[in-house]
């Protein structure tokens, strides 16, 4: 067990961990030359195209240290905020970290969040600088903002480049100096953690874990504690780039287990494994279920093709358990289903991913968050509202909470003016202002999570010129002042473009919602009304025009009655189609309503 580091490596997105893992099996020898490919672990085609680690993976990697074998595991983790439990999870497995930072852009809100994560966890911290090599790298700079973060020597910081290969070596000699071995009974009842899973449609589940205490035998029966599920351990195994089955998995390593699980949804992150025969008493800490962020509704473009998508979104979910999902109908796109998502990134790749790996095209509606409304009648039940239609008449409505969060940004100083505005005009409080250095400041506000979920990671990189990053975590929820707007169309509500708005912004919103389908909605043979409502009151109005036939072409020359005569016919003709008349709404202006601002 002396000889086991465990690892993960922790930074902001595009700071090179990906690059920084492929040299470091490089230089174990753990890929061979044959193998070798840039970005080895990110085995999604997604995650090679946008260049993000969207799942966590394990590898066990060999090296030999002043004639010592040493078995190092390395945890690669997502960088992206959406995914933060995972990397929770995966920090909870490790002993140390190499936190890597970019020595052109410096720190970052990422950064900081997931060090915060590492040092609850007790974490030896190995500080990494990256991309030294780059003509805009301002190594001592950096070098000097890590110090004061970590409060280190400057000589521990590690001058690197994962695209040369350069400190490589001193990396690995850290580890293995700087990292504790990890600590846990040998003898003691088994406990391990499960830091991910996968769906392999041959095997079923496989679950990768750290064991903790006592060890995990090939065919002995084990317990998960959170399902309180018992199951067969048919195979354990290491994982290097193949799977390695082995007859026994000791104290203190990583590795994988098959028990021919079907269902995603019984293997949890971050659950325990425990003996069935002699289980131990204390489960891991820090078990929770993934809670869903933001809810937007999934409907395939076509009807018929309803019981197709929900065959690709459970073996979507087989792979992704953080997905959730509901069926429910809505009147203007017939049947689909109400799907949870971690954050606006998730939501974009769970769509990118039916599209591509089950040539589904779907259409989804405005995201939204979920609320917690509370009736005169039982003011102590609460009523969740994932859906603009849950909730409850205004009349017999006592209170509305909506989730808050704590946001992060870090920007440069000359931003600070643009990023506060921005986010004040997105009911957001600032509580903190601190100036890392004379050019960077960190901010913190207290925000609604409505207000991040539509267009403002987008709108923060253009009022900072891309010099912002972002980072946020759950501060619970807070009363709201919120009203239901509708939009009618022709005097019937369109349900899948309802929104939850505050009381403040139901004006504006409802105004540019009305302008911005009347550009979109087809004219039609009569005036189409488009309006803006909060229950039964109207708030704002457009009216899409009618095209005009001309029908007194034929009238040339006589009396003027005959015009007026034809021209009143036509004018009863138009009042019918109004009332039978049927509006199309088309795609785009589900997806515009998100795009208020352009």
């Amino acid at each position: 067990m002396k000889n086991i580091r465990n690892f993960c490596i922790i930074a902001h997105i595009d700071h090179g961990k990906s690059t920084l893992a492929d040299r470091l099996l490089d230089y174990t020898g753990a890929v061979t030359e044959r193998e070798k490919q840039e970005q080895l672990l990110d085995s999604m085609d997604l995650e090679r195209e946008r260049g993000i680690t969207i799942k966590s993976h394990a590898i066990q990697m060999d090296y030999v240290h002043e004639g010592e074998e040493y078995t190092l595991n390395l945890i690669d983790t997502p960088g992206h905020v959406d995914f933060s439990y995972e990397v929770s999870r995966s920090i909870a497995a490790c002993e140390g970290a190499l936190l890597v930072v970019d020595a052109a852009q410096s720190i970052q809100a990422q950064t900081i969040s997931n060090l915060y994560l590492a040092l609850e966890n007790d974490l030896e911290i190995i500080p990494v600088l990256n991309k030294v090599d780059l003509p805009s790298a301002n190594p001592e700079e950096v070098t000097d903002d890590i110090v004061d973060l970590l409060g280190c020597d400057p000589s521990e910081v590690i001058p690197a480049s994962a695209k040369t290969g350069l400190g490589i070596k001193e990396i690995l000699d850290a580890i293995i100096h700087r990292v504790p071995a990890p600590s846990g009974k040998v003898d003691a009842p088994l406990r391990a953690l499960i830091f991910d899973s996968v769906y392999n449609p041959f095997r079923g589940v496989e679950t990768y874990f750290r064991v903790i205490n006592g060890s995990i035998k090939k065919g002995e029966k084990i317990k998960f504690v959170a399902t309180n599920k018992t199951y067969d351990a048919d195979e354990v195994g290491t994982l290097r780039l193949k799977q390695f089955p082995r007859k026994e998995i000791k104290t203190g390593d990583v590795g994988y287990l098959i028990t021919g699980i079907k269902d995603a949804r019984e293997v949890k992150v971050g659950d325990t494994i425990t003996s069935a025969v002699n289980p131990t008493t204390e489960a891991v800490a820090g078990f929770e279920d993934v809670k869903p962020m933001v809810f937007a509704g999934i409907y395939p473009v076509d009807t018929e093709d309803y019981e197709e998508l929900r065959a690709s979104m459970e073996k979507l979910q087989l792979n992704d358990a953080s997905l959730v999902f509901t069926p429910e109908s809505s009147a203007a796109l017939g049947f689909g289903f109400r799907c949870g998502f971690l954050g606006m990134l998730h939501l974009e790749i769970i769509q990118e991913r039916l599209e591509r790996e089950f040539d589904m095209t779907v259409i989804t509606t405005v995201p939204n968050v979920s609320y917690h409304a509370y009736t005169n009648k039982n003011p102590d039940d609460v009523i969740l509202v994932n859906n603009p239609s849950d909730l409850p008449e205004p009349s017999s409505l006592n209170r509305v909470e909506e989730p808050f969060i704590k946001a992060t940004i870090i920007t440069k100083a000359d931003y600070v003016g643009n990023v506060m505005s921005l986010c004040i005009e997105k009911r957001g409080e600032i509580t903190n202002q601190t100036y890392l250095t004379t050019e960077r400041v960190e901010l913190s506000f207290d925000m609604p999570l409505a207000e991040i979920v539509f267009d403002f990671y987008d709108r923060l990189k253009t009022v900072s010129r891309g010099y912002a990053s972002f980072d946020y975590s759950p501060i619970g929820l807070r009363q709201s002042k919120l009203v239901k707007v509708d939009v009618l169309l022709n005097g019937n509500t369109v349900d899948a473009l309802s929104a939850l708005l505050h009381v403040d912004n139901a004006y504006d919103i409802g105004k540019k919602m009305c302008e911005k389908l009347k550009e979109l909605i087809p004219r039609q043979q009569f005036d189409i009304p488009i309006q803006a409502a909060i229950g039964a009151k109207i708030i704002a109005r457009e009216t899409v025009k009618a095209l005009r036939k001309d029908v007194t072409a034929k009238c040339y020359g006589g009396d003027i009655s005959r015009k007026r005569k034809l021209l009143e016919k036509q004018k009863k003709g138009k009042k019918r189609m109004r009332q039978v008349g049927n509006v199309e709404i088309p795609q785009e202006a589900f997806m515009a309503v998100l795009k208020l601002n352009d």
